[in-house]
């Protein structure tokens, strides 16, 4: 799996490599069916995922936000890519860097594999079953990560927000946990905060889609963290036919 996970980084740094090239100039945007934007970027970032993913593991199906139609279903062992070529696409037009690229292996409805590159901040999370979840920095440089474990007793809670996606039942929410600090962040961004103990409770109260959690949640779910919904059950990846995530909290312990 450790091999695995590099192969998938450098395809990631790839997919980067592509976005940037778009991201230093002029660009058009265009407005989806869902009224989500994409750019050019989007496309470029899954043409390179998906000739890398392919020819890496041939017989993984692969669901990519940008090519939810080519998707032919899970495999028969359980297994397929789901791939968010350039996630946070409002953050990557107003271009304040937090948008990411997401790619997570999927077996059995959990992610056992997750590689989330930041391409404008040059870092990147990686995890894995049986490797452990790690940061890398814009020099290379890798550490192990852990989330930050329950807050103490009478403490401030971290938590963390959508820049793009404030929802209204979010008040509510934050009342019933008390003394709290928010943290705004866009993309994945937001879920690997907590699996590196910068923040404590990720309540998203809010539509997202299975690729838009994957490859982050693998980071989590390695670092100790979870991903849960709001019943407490664990974020589940098993029907893929069903694109949209029940609102879920991540939490740091």
């Amino acid at each position: 799996m450790r091999e695995l996970l590099e192969q998938v980084l450098a395809i990631a740094k790839a997919a980067d490599s592509a976005i940037m090239a778009v991201y230093g100039r002029a660009f058009d945007v265009t407005i989806k069916q869902d009224h989500s934007p994409l750019t050019e970027a989007d496309r470029a970032a899954h043409d390179v995922i998906r000739h890398g993913l392919q020819a890496l593991t041939p017989t993984y199906p692969i669901l990519s936000e940008e090519d939810v139609e080519g998707f032919s279903g899970v495999g028969d062992d359980g297994r397929y890519w789901l791939v968010d070529p350039l996630d946070g696409t409002k953050e990557f037009i107003k271009r304040n860097g937090e948008f990411t690229v997401n790619i997570a292996l999927i077996e059995n409805g959990v992610p056992v594999l997750g590689v989330v590159t930041a391409p404008a901040l040059g870092t990147a999370y990686v995890a894995a079953e049986g490797v452990g979840a790690f940061k890398v920095e814009k020099d290379g440089q890798r550490h192990a990560i852990q989330v930050a474990g329950q807050p103490a007793e009478g403490s401030t809670w971290r938590v963390v927000g959508s820049r793009s996606h404030p929802s209204p039942d979010l008040a509510a929410w934050l009342d019933k946990l008390g003394e709290h600090e928010m943290l705004p962040m866009g993309s994945s961004l937001k879920l690997c905060l907590i699996a590196e103990g910068k923040a404590d409770a990720y309540p998203r109260l809010g539509p997202t889609c299975l690729w838009d959690t994957g490859a982050a949640h693998a980071v989590v779910r390695y670092a100790g963290g979870r991903v849960e919904t709001l019943e407490g059950e664990p974020l589940s990846y098993a029907n893929p036919a069903e694109k949209l995530n029940p609102y879920f909290v991540v939490w740091g312990h």
